[in-house]
This record gives structure tokens, sequence and C-alpha cells, in this order.
């Protein structure tokens, strides 16, 4: 198949999908004699993977390990569960990150008056510096 059936297929950009080629996430694939490039279902299958993790928020650095894992058919589960065990801390950390900033802003749309004084503690606050 394709490029734009692969990209159909998958619901992967043409675009991301040369550019996981380019960065050597997924594989070169075989060329057709006219020089397009040819795919084929392993290539539905690893974008599909490649889809999902990067959909749970792994890295393209994760997504790699977790590539080369997925293909091992010796692999260790536990060395499956440690990548995602490191996600999910790190996942925790974000949401903590995100949590102190609604707390902020919350903060501080409480002290805004919202009216037609020019006068705004949200304002305020972004202008300071460190």
């Amino acid at each position: 198949m394709n490029i734009g059936t692969l990209a159909r297929e998958t619901g992967i950009s043409a675009k991301t999908i040369r550019y996981y080629e380019s960065i050597g996430l997924t594989p070169e694939p075989d060329r057709q004699p006219n020089g397009y490039r040819d795919y084929g279902d392993s290539d539905v299958a690893t974008l599909k993977f490649v889809q999902r993790a990067r959909g749970l928020g792994f890295s393209l650095e994760e997504v790699r390990a977790l590539l080369t894992l997925w293909r091992d058919q010796g692999r260790a589960s536990a060395d499956v569960k440690k990548l995602a065990l490191d996600h999910i801390e790190e996942i925790e950390g974000r949401i903590g990150e995100l949590q102190a900033m609604k707390r902020t802003l919350e903060h501080l749309t409480e002290r805004c008056h919202g009216d037609d004084r020019p006068d705004c503690p949200i304002l305020e606050d972004l202008a300071k510096s460190g």
C-alpha cells in the first residue's frame, strides 16, 4: 500500500509517518519500482502501536524502547512494566504541576474584580519577575 492508504488506515498523517521513518522510529519501507514507498500489514500494526503509545503520553524515546520490547519475543515483562511505572511517575508529577497552576489561577481570579476598573491582579502577577 502507498503512504496515503497507510495514513488513512492508521489515522497518522503522511508527514508524521515520514518523520517517524527519518528518526528511525519505524523502518524505512521497501520501494516500488516507481520509487513510491510500499507498506504492508506490519507497518499498519507498528504505526497503530506507536499511535496508542503516543496517545498515552509516552515520549518518542519511550516509544522506541517499547517498540524494541514489543518486537523482542524473549523480553521480560518486568522491563515493560518498569517503563510504564516510570511514565506513571512522570504523569503524576505533571498532574501536580497542573494542580499548582490551577490553584494559582483560581487565587488570582478570586482577587480580580472583573469589572470596568483597569487594575487587575492577574496582569500584575504575570508582570512580576522571578
